[in-house]
């Protein structure tokens, strides 16, 4: 298994950051620090080290330092068993900054794809933002869980970006009023081949989350948890051939073609699934479980899938976890940062206050953060 962490961090024009240069440790970084300070600033750093729009997805506009010009960078010296790398990414430097100008050097020479960077991490989150993810839209569980499928499969990114781009297209000759049964054909046939591989993605993915959750104590901090797909495409998977999935999901997209128009959009794929989560302990539906049971289970999902992510990657992920200590009592903490350090993963984390991890003392990296400005914790 590849351990891999982060040991330089590079920004300009980023947020609320001038120019930072921040030498890190492996294992656990905590941030502390008081809100508006900047810390979730550095994670949203980091998540830009893996394919898509960061942790908060925003655009790229937004990113950047305000007032400033030429965009922002972020650049990271990436250090583990593979060796040593240098990776790159920003709207520096770009003809055209905005939501697609986002570039990605990897050793100073110029990448293809972000995609690339996952072959030298994989970074997951978990932010304030998703402790409504079972109680919220479809759309955020189907993200969370794409999020959690790449980090195994990093194919599985731009098979999502190729059925996003073929669905544009079809909702745009049925906006259009478009009778081309050619163009419909050779689009539905495309979103019919993507479709499938994205489901049959992610039904892997639950598969082999749910045999690690299985590992997990019955009775512990982070309880177990019970996972399902909810989806036409999904739900057939495991009962017929790829071939087959993919031939019938062609032909119900061409005989909803009106239906479709006359909702504007595609009523029908893999863009409508969802994730649905219980409590395995109390056979209790995710949503309705208290905040802080919400969080105890986000969190045992999250460190499931970095475990299954070392044995079946190879590569533990980086975990950017943040204000993650909020809803948990002392002992709750105390037992994720001895998970986290049996991972052997580099996990940054963020509070208002050092006493909130003072069980790390001694084993953990304090920086404190603020306004811009970082700093050894005194007394960490």
């Amino acid at each position: 298994m590849v351990s891999t962490y982060i040991r330089k961090l590079r920004l300009t024009n980023f947020r609320n950051y001038v120019a930072l240069a921040l030498d890190l440790q492996p294992g656990a970084v905590v941030f502390t620090g008081e809100n508006g300070a900047g810390k979730t600033n550095l994670l949203e750093a980091i998540s830009f080290l893996t394919p898509g729009r960061g942790l908060r997805r925003a655009p790229y506009g937004d990113v950047a330092r305000e007032n400033s010009t030429g965009g922002f960078t972020v650049h990271a010296t990436i250090d583990g068993d593979n060796g040593e790398v240098e990776i790159g990414t920003g709207t520096a430097g770009t003809e055209r900054p905005g939501e697609t100008g986002r570039r990605v050097r990897i050793n100073a020479a110029n990448s293809k794809s972000a995609d690339d960077m996952l072959e030298w991490l994989r970074v997951v989150w978990l932010t304030p933002s998703m402790d409504g993810l079972f109680t919220g839209p479809a759309a955020d569980r189907r993200r969370f869980l794409d999020r959690l499928v790449l980090a195994i499969d990093s194919s599985h990114g731009q098979r999502a970006l190729d059925y996003e781009k073929a669905m544009r297209s079809r909702n745009r000759l049925l906006t259009e009023d478009s009778r081309d049964r050619g163009w419909f054909e050779a689009i539905e046939t495309q979103m019919a081949e993507t479709g499938v591989a994205i489901a049959a993605a992610r039904a892997e993915t639950i598969r082999l989350l749910t045999a690690m959750i299985g590992k997990m104590p019955d009775s512990g901090p982070f309880p177990q948890a019970d996972i399902n797909l909810a989806g036409g495409l999904e739900s057939q998977i495991d009962q017929r051939a790829a071939v087959e999935i993919e031939e019938d999901f062609r032909r119900r997209l061409a005989e909803g073609r009106e239906r479709d128009r006359a909702a504007g959009r595609t009523l029908e794929g893999p863009h409508r699934a969802d994730l649905l989560v219980s409590h395995r302990p109390k056979a209790m539906p995710a949503e309705f479980c208290s905040t802080g049971e919400q969080k105890a289970l986000m969190v045992g999902l999250v460190l499931s899938h970095a475990r299954l992510c070392g044995e079946i990657s190879g590569m533990v992920p980086i975990l950017l976890l943040d204000e993650i200590a909020a809803h948990f009592d002392a002992g709750r903490r105390a037992a994720l940062f001895q998970i986290l350090e049996e991972l052997g993963c580099q996990a940054f984390m963020t509070g208002t206050e050092p006493v909130l991890f003072s069980s790390l003392k001694g084993k953990a990296q304090f920086l404190t953060v603020d306004h811009g400005s970082i700093r050894p914790t005194e007394d960490a």
